[in-house]
């Protein structure tokens, strides 16, 4: 197994969480954003 294999082998609990916490983080308020741009819409154009 070359070293490149052996550091990317697998993620650990705490890789996934981590990786979990951070879309959640981005994910949350670019949904919210895209929300409120969709209700806002008939707004602006109407």
């Amino acid at each position: 197994m070359s070293e490149q294999q052996a550091t990317t082998a697998g993620w650990t609990p705490g890789m996934w969480a981590i990786a979990i916490v951070a879309w959640l983080w981005v994910g949350v308020p670019f949904a919210w954003g895209l929300y409120e741009l969709i209700i806002k819409i008939p707004a602006l154009f109407g």
